[in-house]
């Protein structure tokens, strides 16, 4: 990863300014924490405006490594945004940009269809609303954070504090996450068990066709997946699919699957009472003996041990 990190808040009509400029903030002072502890890493903030989106979306040289959106307060811009704003997000997305979203803000994030068939949270309070206008998401409405790789959603109004932390924890390091929670006086240490056992796919690449190979993973990852239908999908031989595959991402496509699977079942463990059995066939493993072996190789513990020590 790149000493850098580039962030785009986008400041859409009636978003919250406090989400807004506190993320600012916040940004600021995880770098200088960062200085601090020597650690060689910083965050760059830009905050954009429905009128400057256009100027940046003619620009490869705005690339951004993660975009948010943040709460809304008032208003109703989240249930209409503009269509060059969807544009926008879906092109920046192809280039391995994580899109991130806070409350109201999943709304912006769905109507670009990226999250069809995945994985995401809002406010309580809109829960219904969501379900109707985007039936096609997977809507976790207990879950504070959602942590799926390439997108990660945040629900209540001040969630926003807890998105910061998740993407100054992954992206940066644990220790400053810690320092700076101690300065805001913020409990992280909750945040900590969460993070510690998930598989971050690289999308910082810039290999579009490995990138959209791992979107395709990430909501596939269950299937019946072979090389071959990689390579196709990818438009490349399967020599060259592997070579750039490996190059791009540091593993082979059937270890970047195994990781991806061990993570969802560590999800599930986590989040639901289902024997290992179930979990197994879920993830995409019929022989429940041999993903049990995958599993602890991965994440050094069994099945068992690990739903003893996360979930109690």
């Amino acid at each position: 990863m790149n000493n850098q990190f580039k962030i785009a808040v986008y400041q859409y009509p009636d978003c919250s300014l406090t989400a807004v400029y506190g993320l600012n903030e916040m940004f600021e002072l995880a770098n200088t924490n960062c200085q601090n502890l020597k650690v060689k890493k910083n965050f760059l903030v830009t905050i954009l405006r429905s009128e400057d989106i256009s100027e940046v979306d003619n620009q490869d040289k705005f690339l951004f490594d993660l975009i948010i959106i943040p709460p809304s307060v008032n208003g109703k811009y989240y249930l209409k945004p503009e269509d060059k704003i969807k544009s926008w997000l879906t092109k920046q997305h192809s280039f391995g940009t994580v899109i991130t979203s806070a409350c109201a803000g999943t709304f912006i994030l769905a109507s670009t269809q990226l999250i069809n068939g995945r994985k995401a949270t809002t406010h309580w309070l809109l829960a219904d609303q969501f379900s109707k206008k985007y039936p096609k998401v997977n809507l976790q409405i207990d879950e504070v954070l959602i942590d799926d790789g390439d997108i990660i959603t945040a629900g209540g109004l001040m969630a926003w504090l807890d998105l910061g932390l998740a993407i100054v924890s992954r992206f940066i390091s644990l220790q400053v996450m810690h320092q700076l929670g101690r300065q805001m006086v913020i409990d992280t240490g909750k945040r900590e068990q969460k993070f510690y056992q998930i598989f971050y796919p690289n999308l910082e690449h810039k290999d579009k066709e490995v990138i959209k190979i791992q979107h395709f993973l990430q909501s596939h990852f269950s299937d019946k997946i072979t090389i071959d239908q990689l390579a196709d999908q990818a438009i490349l031989g399967q020599r060259t699919f592997l070579r750039r595959f490996m190059k791009a991402t540091g593993f082979k496509p059937t270890e970047y699957i195994q990781k991806l699977r061990v993570q969802k079942a560590c999800e599930l463990i986590e989040s639901t009472n289902e024997n290992f059995e179930n979990i197994a066939i879920q993830v995409g493993y019929e022989d429940a003996s041999a993903f049990r072996k995958i599993f602890r190789r991965i994440t050094g513990l069994t099945p068992g041990e690990f739903r003893r020590r996360f979930v109690g």
